[in-house]
């Protein structure tokens, strides 16, 4: 009875050890770093991608706004090498959906991590935490002229 108790007041602990440790923070990083590294050019594919005010050529037609939200394992990674590896995740399904549809690129990409939007041309965000980190972006399917 002794041990049962032990071990209980050790597994309540280490629960409480445990959530003081959860954390979801949003944090804004630099763009380029992130899509200039070997990693970015190893999983992203040639279709050209835009984030909000970067200038692109005229747009012919438009499929519309697509979304994706992606996570990855934080664990024992920074915030910014996780959040980097996911942002390249997110960048890849909206690639991928603009080639499988026929499209040219995917231009006028916005942080919406947790429906919270957020435009720049240099900056995207991220929420990180103790064991997964994520990012959500939305931009719009094109062709152009």
């Amino acid at each position: 009875m002794k041990n049962l108790l032990v071990a209980s007041a050790l597994f309540a602990a280490a629960l409480l050890s445990f959530s003081a440790e959860a954390r979801d923070d949003v944090v804004t990083l630099e763009i380029k770093p992130a899509v200039e590294t070997a990693k970015a050019k190893e999983a992203l594919h040639d279709v050209p991608f835009y984030f909000a005010g970067q200038s692109h050529p005229e747009v012919a037609q438009s499929m519309g706004v697509i979304s994706t939200s992606r996570k990855t394992n934080a664990f024992g990674k920074s915030d910014r090498e996780a959040c980097e590896w996911v942002l390249l995740s997110a960048l890849k399904v909206l690639q991928e959906n603009a080639r499988e549809n026929g499209y040219d690129a995917v231009i006028n990409i916005k942080s919406n991590y947790n429906h919270n939007e957020f435009a720049s041309a240099e900056e995207f965000q991220c929420g990180a935490g103790f064991l997964m980190a994520g990012v959500a972006l939305k931009g719009e399917v094109v062709k152009f002229k």
